[in-house]
């Protein structure tokens, strides 16, 4: 099958500007976990090959965030999809929703703890998920036989 372009130089130049990082969404809800007390790091290369990164990391609990965009990553009640080039975009956000499968699949096997939530979510609710799992895992950790020596 060959590979089917973007509509134009113009349309993939707009889409190429389109934040990554650092979007809105990912900001209120590292504000909300900062509020409350929870240090993390930003970026956190999760994985090696492939290559994955988690919007917000808590490394040594082995919990990854990640914030997905409704259109990047095909949200059920937001996704929008494009008249123009539409099998392209098809195309490009299946491949992102399979990543992230694959993802969570390989963290998962590895022991991690793997949150995902939409930009829609509510930061307040997800940072409060996320201190939930951070409670969880330090607790786990300070009663295991081999982790009852460690500090939070």
């Amino acid at each position: 099958m060959s590979r089917i372009q973007p509509s134009s130089p113009e349309t993939s130049r707009r889409m190429a500007k389109v934040r990554q990082k650092g979007t809105d969404a990912e900001i209120a809800l590292r504000s909300e976990l900062y509020r409350r007390g929870l240090r993390y790091r930003v970026d956190y290369e999760v994985l090696k090959k492939p290559r994955r990164v988690a919007d917000v990391a808590f490394p040594g609990l082995k919990i990854a965030v990640f914030v997905d965009g409704c259109f990047w990553h095909g949200c059920p009640e937001h996704a929008s999809w494009p008249k123009q080039n539409a099998e392209f975009w098809r195309q490009k956000i299946a491949a992102n929703r399979l990543r992230d499968v694959d993802t969570n699949e390989r963290l998962r096997s590895m022991g991690w703890t793997v949150l995902r939530f939409w930009a829609h979510d509510s930061p307040s609710e997800a940072a409060e998920t996320a201190a939930q799992a951070v409670a969880m895992a330090r607790l786990k950790r300070c009663t295991s036989p081999a982790g009852a020596h460690k500090k939070n």
